[in-house]
């Protein structure tokens, strides 16, 4: 307090210059209309800028909400999908624990779960992605896992109640089957070579496929993992095998493993289903 009454009393004459300043001011503005007129258009115009520089600063704060908000509603329209549903075989009686899509009797086989991403890594021979979402959010294993562009990302290799841990398309144990968009014949598989993130391989491509820089590369579908379509990247560069009638396609990823923060869990609906035909056969071919 002491030190304020020194400031005072130290640049008193200066202090009272400007309180008459301010008071001069006010008359010639409030008693001349041209200057008022003036003073109002100065006025409004700092107001403007002042509240126009609120607003991106509130549109910024928004943004985490605004992008969740994003997030369920890509779900909601993904699951929304005709695409993602089946008609069933109408010459025979189906049973199934599918959801009916509508009077049709199309069923559903794929639905998305949308899931943000906790951690991520790139930097390593294998890097996983874990994700907000587990087992008591109804998330499984072995879902194929694809971000906001349907670019695929890798699949889920463990859950717990409460988070997945994600097997990268960035991991050298990391396979999925692939098709070229314009030779469905050009059919090949995804690995990593370890090297650059963002920059996948496809091997075992017949040189017999046409494929050039540009081409799409979308997943085969063959598979209880992804739906047939989904964006893979896009070739960089084909490469002749020197030890086999084969390519090696450098392939750019579709998905930006440096950014991902939000991310789609896809659960096969027939997956139990195809898996136990499957082991049954086995068991058969053992016995």
């Amino acid at each position: 307090m002491r030190n304020i009454f020194l400031f005072i009393r130290r640049y008193f004459n200066f202090i009272f210059f400007l309180l008459l300043q301010v008071f001069c001011i006010y008359i010639i503005v409030h008693y001349n209309r041209y200057h008022n007129a003036i003073a109002s258009v100065y006025v409004n115009e700092v107001t403007g800028r002042v509240n126009e520089q609120y607003n991106k600063v509130d549109y910024y704060l928004q943004l985490k909400k605004a992008n969740q908000q994003l997030v369920e509603e890509n779900e909601r329209l993904r699951n929304a999908a005709k695409t993602d549903f089946e008609t069933p075989d109408t010459s025979v009686k189906i049973v199934t624990d599918s959801i009916p899509y509508d009077t049709l009797g199309n069923h559903r086989k794929w639905a998305y779960q949308a899931a943000k991403v906790v951690s991520n890594s790139v930097t390593s021979q294998s890097n996983f992605i874990v994700l907000g979402r587990g087992a008591a959010q109804q998330l499984k294993k072995d879902e194929g896992v694809i971000d906001t562009n349907n670019g695929v990302v890798g699949i889920v290799t463990d859950v717990s109640d409460n988070f997945a841990v994600v097997m990268s398309m960035l991991h050298k144990d990391s396979r999925i089957n692939a098709l070229l968009k314009n030779d469905p014949q050009g059919g090949g598989t995804i690995v990593w070579d370890g090297k650059e993130p963002n920059y996948l391989s496809m091997i075992n491509v017949r040189k017999s496929a046409k494929v050039a820089k540009g081409d799409t590369v979308v997943t085969s579908g063959i598979t209880t993992t992804f739906p047939y379509g989904l964006m893979i990247g896009t070739v960089e560069e084909v490469l002749p095998e020197k030890s086999s009638n084969n390519y090696i396609i450098k392939i750019k990823s579709t998905a930006n493993f440096y950014n991902l923060q939000h991310v789609y869990a896809i659960d096969n609906y027939q997956r139990e289903e195809i898996n136990k035909l499957v082991e049954k056969a086995k068991s058969k071919i053992n016995n």
